[in-house]
């Protein structure tokens, strides 16, 4: 399975800052919980990555 494989599975998925400081990404599917904590610096990180692949998936689309 790779990034471009489809998958018919329904998750959700939550983002927000725990009390300790960190920020939690927090999915759920078919039972299963699956919490990431992330510093902040790591969290700006991600979010960059998620922002240039945003980017390229609109290039790819026009």
């Amino acid at each position: 399975m790779g990034i471009n494989t489809e998958r018919d599975i329904e998750a959700n998925m939550q983002i927000g800052p725990t009390d300790a400081g960190m920020v939690r990404i927090f999915i759920e599917a078919d039972g299963l919980e699956i919490p990431m904590d992330f510093d902040p610096e790591e969290a700006n990180e991600i979010a960059e990555e998620i922002l240039a692949a945003a980017q390229a998936a609109s290039a790819l689309s026009k």
